[in-house]
């Protein structure tokens, strides 16, 4: 059996000396592709975005949380 290796890329992944950077046509496509996606999802869309950043708010400042709650608690049983 005898199978042929190609020892080419099939794509370009230079940026031939210049900076490798995104160009303005590519972040257009990004951005059709993004709405169009989003469409997708339905009306819910704002309402999870919105839900998934607060998540990561709280998730990054869980522990923050937890000590703040548990020195109100601590300290308004002081108080009584």
């Amino acid at each position: 059996m005898k199978t042929s290796l190609c020892s080419e890329p099939n794509w370009d992944t230079s940026s031939l000396g210049d900076p490798a950077d995104v160009s303005a046509l590519e972040r257009v496509a990004l951005a059709d592709h993004l709405n169009q996606c989003g469409t997708l999802r339905g009306r819910w869309r704002g309402v999870q975005t919105a839900s998934d950043e607060l998540q990561g708010v709280l998730a990054g400042r869980f522990v923050t949380a937890v000590v703040v709650v548990t020195l109100l608690v601590g300290a308004s049983v002081l108080a009584l």
